[in-house]
């Protein structure tokens, strides 16, 4: 069932997206050539801490960290720990924050130093095909308009999106319905409803879109092992359009 949020829960989860927002705008200033991903997790959850919220991923269902760092070909769920960072790596960081019961959910992939045209391409693309995602979060369409639109433009890019890992309803809990997957087709789907509250997420390959799973039952990566990037925001439907919630105000 889908729950739709009302404007004092939209409030709260203002509130746990711009933690979130912040966060992750002090990962942009920390990410360089030889910082490993345990300090970038530590001072994630210090800087949420001091915000009185707590880290959304720590714990849940046994992850052990705050952030999720996801290097180069990893997609999702890389653990933080002593692998420094490289010039030429890309870095994707998912962070997720709980503050007055609700939970704001955010990514972005950054480049460390100079990055090869090709994964400048990546990045450009994996956040406009989010952008693109966004737009169709209207009141009155389908679900899968969003999908439709973030596997057209990636796909016209020649890149995959990942079909193993979708986007997700989110509010009290960190994943709820819907299922927001990043590829099918338009007019599917449920309609979209003025309070409804999306965490839309491609991720999004080089090389084919099959992922596999290390042996920390963690960590995916792509089955090819070229790169992978990921963005992520958590959008509410209104009446004037998709508002971005993990979003810095201007």
């Amino acid at each position: 069932m889908i729950e739709l949020k009302s404007k004092e829960q939209l409030g709260r989860m203002r509130k746990a997206g711009r933690i979130v927002a912040e966060t992750l705008e002090l990962m942009r200033e920390m990410v360089a050539p030889g910082v490993t991903t345990e300090q970038l997790d530590r001072a994630a959850e210090d800087y949420i801490g001091k915000c009185n919220a707590i880290p959304a991923f720590k714990g849940y269902n046994g992850f052990p960290a705050t952030l999720c760092t996801s290097i180069n070909e990893e997609v999702v769920h890389g653990i933080p720990g002593l692998r420094a960072l490289k010039t030429g790596d890309i870095i994707s960081i998912d962070c997720g924050a709980i503050i007055d019961g609700y939970v704001g959910d955010s990514a972005i992939t950054l480049p460390v130093g100079e990055i090869s045209r090709e994964l400048q391409n990546l990045l450009a693309v994996t956040e406009e095909s989010l952008r693109c995602g966004i737009a169709q979060a209207l009141k009155g369409n389908r679900l899968f308009d969003i999908s439709y639109a973030i596997q057209t433009y990636v796909e016209e890019n020649t890149m995959s999106v990942v079909r193993d890992y979708v986007g997700h309803g989110i509010g009290r809990k960190m994943h709820e319905e819907p299922q927001v997957p990043n590829f099918g087709k338009p007019g599917r789907g449920p309609r979209l409803e003025v309070g409804m509250v999306l965490a839309i997420e491609p991720m999004v390959n080089l090389g084919g879109y099959q992922v596999e799973t290390l042996e920390n039952q963690w960590t995916v990566v792509t089955k090819d092992r070229r790169a992978s990037a990921h963005f992520e925001h958590t959008v509410a439907i209104t009446e004037n359009g998709p508002e971005i919630l993990t979003r810095i105000e201007g």
